[in-house]
């Protein structure tokens, strides 16, 4: 099968990813330079959709940019298919801390809405529990 380079553009449309975020993706070399037409234009072939398609999907898990480059570098490194399992569930528990986190602010936040009586603002609990030092 011949090997079809495309446009930014197209590469945009295949793999779901904003052309501005390609750039900032070539940029901060998450995604390796592509070649170039004698007149300077980007030409990607198909392995940078699929590249853009796993950055895109570990975003949407809530991957930082760190830990996808990792994740490549494990993938494209050879490594065992334990590794990548221990960075998921690494990630899986810093998903549970932040689950923990927004229940503890979520019952903070409804508990002080609920000592709220719409009056004043200088008496309003709300005001007063984003302004205290706890």
């Amino acid at each position: 099968m011949a090997r079809r380079d495309f446009g930014i553009g197209e590469l945009s449309r295949r793999s779901g990813v904003n052309i501005e975020t390609v750039r900032y993706y070539e940029k901060i070399a998450l995604l390796p330079p592509p070649p170039r037409t004698e007149g300077g234009h980007r030409l990607y072939p198909d392995d940078y959709a699929k590249r853009l398609t796993f950055i895109r999907r570990g975003r949407e898990l809530g991957f930082t940019l760190d830990e996808i480059r990792n994740l490549l570098g494990l993938v494209e490194g050879g490594h065992s298919c334990g590794e990548v399992r221990e960075a998921a569930l690494a990630h899986v528990e810093d998903i549970r801390r932040k689950i923990a986190d927004l229940r503890r602010m979520e019952k903070l936040l409804s508990e002080t809405a609920a000592r709220c009586a719409g009056g004043a603002a200088p008496a309003c609990p709300i005001i007063g529990a984003l302004g205290s030092a706890s």
